[in-house]
């Protein structure tokens, strides 16, 4: 990590990483330290002028539990006139911005039989190693993923693979699946076929030919819906893609879009920001059980609420984890909080919606594209391959980011730093993605999802 010279309130200069905080004034212990208009921490032990502020000198000031009041804010804008974008309307109405074959399995033991029909067929295989030797809600976890993956419209055809013999059989998962077009959702038991692949080989074509059927056509952007997630943070990622995202979010949800917000545990510490934000009590009594649940859920296992900031983000200058939710939060700009969703639940609302769900990439990225989102925009400030589902747009927090790994970053918000203005650029470069130009991880065929666990495995 590079250096860079900070001059002080009194004229020292002094050398910082680049992205890290430092003293421009003395700082008493027990002082809170503000950062986005909001404490970040409280320092632990004195600090002078030129000192670098980090975990050795500030701690956080999270608790298990907090008592909240609804205060709404009444930011909400006026709307604006939806531009267009080209998609593919799906016979039941929602819209697709790709039309591929995805391979399904309900079991991890047919993983290499998903993929060996990818191979042959050019679908998309998105394996997993659960379905079954699962207990109670890991399961139904494991069934509303699944099911929110097969419903997806940016699948013009899915292939369900089963085993035959798993807790998560085909049987039983259409019990959770619901009504489904036959013709865009076909299941193969692999158990009840001789040679399973031959089968599968058949069903896919009989799919390639219905998805064949769909054309691009001109849809309002009102209709998309776009999942917001940031991984492997740095101390610019609050100041550069975070906000930039948080500005396409309002310019979306304004012309009647959705976007969701994950990350539960990266909410601690700004989620009375979100909570003001609510449209309405019963969002915001939703929105308090969201928080509460999850920190009950770090508790139960024995674990603080406020270990989050990861060895990477500290590199790059986090410290705490309200620092990093305070710039997590930023991607949904100002928008209204109109509703909170569970695992597998689909959006249902214009407007900002709070999914529930941990941080980790893989699994926060599988959420959202399960949770109907058409693409996923990811800020990163260390830079990471990962591709999901669906497109998944990785936004550069900083120059040298960008210019190490364009290879698998897609935007830069680096030059924000400068004093560009990149909302219009990222706005149009955003339709194209809509309008199908790949993302890096399209390009490199990095596709994976992984599925959240909390309980028992026999």
């Amino acid at each position: 990590m590079s250096l860079i010279k900070i001059q002080s309130s009194d004229n020292v200069a002094v050398d910082t990483e680049t992205g890290h905080k430092v003293a421009l004034k003395a700082i008493s212990c027990g002082d809170n330290v503000i950062k986005y208009g909001y404490p970040i921490g409280r320092v632990s032990q004195d600090i002078s002028i030129g000192e670098a502020v980090h975990t050795h000198n500030l701690k956080t000031a999270l608790r298990l539990r907090e008592e909240y009041v609804y205060s709404p804010s009444g930011e909400a804008e006026e709307p604006l006139e939806p531009v267009k974008i080209s998609a593919f309307v799906r016979e039941n109405g929602d819209i697709g911005i790709r039309n591929e074959i995805w391979i399904i399995p309900t079991v991890g033991c047919v993983n290499g039989v998903c993929k060996r029909l990818a191979e042959l067929s050019g679908g998309v295989a998105l394996t997993h190693p659960y379905g079954c030797s699962q207990l109670g809600g890991d399961h139904l976890t494991t069934q509303r993923i699944i099911s929110g993956l097969v419903n997806h419209p940016n699948a013009g055809g899915v292939l369900v693979v089963g085993l035959g013999c798993e807790n998560n059989n085909l049987t039983e998962f259409k019990k959770i699946l619901g009504e489904v077009n036959p013709r865009r959702v076909k299941f193969l038991n692999c158990q009840d076929f001789d040679d399973e692949i031959s089968e599968g080989m058949r069903l896919l074509a009989e799919l390639k030919g219905y998805a064949d059927g769909f054309k691009r056509s001109e849809v309002p952007i009102s209709r998309l819906r776009v999942g917001l997630k940031c991984g492997g943070s740095d101390g610019y990622s609050g100041i550069t893609a975070n906000p930039l995202i948080g500005r396409f979010c309002d310019r979306l949800t304004r012309m009647g879009g959705a976007a969701v917000l994950t990350e539960v545990p990266e909410m601690f510490g700004a989620e009375t920001i979100l909570m003001n934000r609510c449209a309405d009590r019963e969002t915001f009594e939703k929105t308090v059980n969201l928080i509460n649940n999850f920190k009950d859920y770090f508790t139960a296992h024995g674990q603080t609420v406020y270990e989050n900031p990861s060895p990477g983000n500290r590199t790059g200058g986090i410290t705490t984890l309200e620092e990093k939710s305070l710039g997590c939060v930023q991607k949904g700009g100002r928008a209204t909080v109109t509703d909170v969703l569970d695992f597998g639940e689909k959006v249902k609302k214009s407007g900002l919606s709070l999914l529930n769900g941990p941080g980790n990439d893989i699994v926060a990225v599988t959420n959202l594209a399960a949770s109907g989102c058409h693409m996923i925009l990811f800020s990163t400030g260390r830079g990471t391959p990962l591709g999901g589902p669906v497109p998944t747009v990785k936004i550069a927090t900083n120059n040298a980011i960008f210019r190490k790994k364009q290879g698998w970053l897609d935007f830069n918000a680096g030059g924000i730093i400068d004093g560009e203005n990149l909302d219009d650029s990222f706005f149009n470069y955003i339709i194209n993605v809509a309008n199908g130009e790949p993302t890096k991880s399209e390009i490199n065929g990095f596709r994976e999802i992984a599925i959240f666990k909390d309980g028992v495995t026999l």
